[in-house]
């Protein structure tokens, strides 16, 4: 158990400075560790084929596309960089408090019903247990989609800016 708290609070903290750092590539490999932790956490909570996808499209193949779409980018100058940096820490300040305060109130939920966390004994096709038994990991997939795709549309539109 205290394994899956220390990485809990890598991944949290492996999220956060991808998302905080204003270099692509530090958020590229940022990205991979966290995926890399995630897929752990996977493994640990016996949910392998979860893990196995999160590992080889998380933290392989879209990696792997965004380092072929900065070499196709154009570098910023010093003086732009530090204007980024600086847009990014006034845009982000409150998200560390945000986290801490996420991570405060769901250590404090202690009406979860752990069944929600189970898998189906015995249960071998993959088509029941993920629409039947493990909706929150379903849930879970929408969210990252969708993080996924926001996150991708915020950035063509910023790029379409700068030009």
């Amino acid at each position: 158990m205290n394994l899956n708290i220390a990485l809990l609070i890598a991944l949290v903290l492996a999220a956060m400075w991808t998302v905080m750092t204003t270099k692509l590539l530090r958020s590229i490999v940022g990205l991979a560790i966290t995926s890399a932790i995630l897929t752990v956490l996977l493994f640990r909570l016996n949910s392998p084929l979860a893990a196995v996808f999160e590992l080889s499209v998380c933290a392989g193949l879209i990696p792997a596309i965004f380092l072929s779409t900065i070499s196709l980018a154009r570098r910023l100058t010093p003086e732009a960089l530090a204007i980024r940096q600086r847009e990014r820490i006034r845009k982000f300040w409150l998200l560390p408090v945000i986290v801490i305060l996420a991570g405060v109130c769901l250590t404090q939920i202690r009406h979860v019903p752990l069944d929600i966390f189970a898998g189906a004994p015995g249960e071998s096709d993959v088509r029941k247990v993920l629409w039947q038994t493990r909706h929150l990991d379903l849930f879970g997939q929408i969210v990252i989609l969708l993080g996924g795709a926001f996150g991708v549309v915020t950035l063509l539109k910023e790029a379409k800016k700068h030009d």
